[in-house]
């Protein structure tokens, strides 16, 4: 079960990416992972940083996918997404986004923009 869950998150992540590709962002990074927190992925978008939150959901019993992004989870982000921005000279514009799956399907992507102000 949980191999098939990575599988199917990896899959998640694939398509996030080819989706914010496909609207003019680079991909600079993928799955920084520190203790504190992870980022799926790390973005240019023009001169703003974005650090990407994928999730996939095909369940609703607890909610969607955004209902998955906890207090706890905006947190952890901005936590790796601290660490992340300690490695880089200069401090540039960031947002936090996310990417909402509940198949994997390019066709029922969701792309919330600056969820920590949500």
């Amino acid at each position: 079960m949980r191999a098939a869950r990575a599988v199917a998150g990896a899959k998640a992540e694939s398509l996030a990416a080819d989706f914010l590709t496909a609207r003019g962002m680079t991909i600079l990074e993928r799955n920084f992972r520190r203790r504190c927190g992870e980022l799926d992925l790390v973005a240019q978008d023009g001169d703003t940083l974005v650090f990407v939150e994928v999730r996939l959901r095909t369940r609703h019993d607890y909610g969607g996918a955004a209902a998955s992004i906890t207090a706890r989870k905006r947190s952890r982000m901005s936590a790796a997404a601290g660490l992340y921005l300690a490695r880089l000279r200069g401090s540039p514009p960031c947002r936090f986004d996310a990417v909402l799956l509940d198949a994997i399907d390019s066709e029922r992507i969701e792309w919330l923009k600056n969820i920590m102000d949500a």
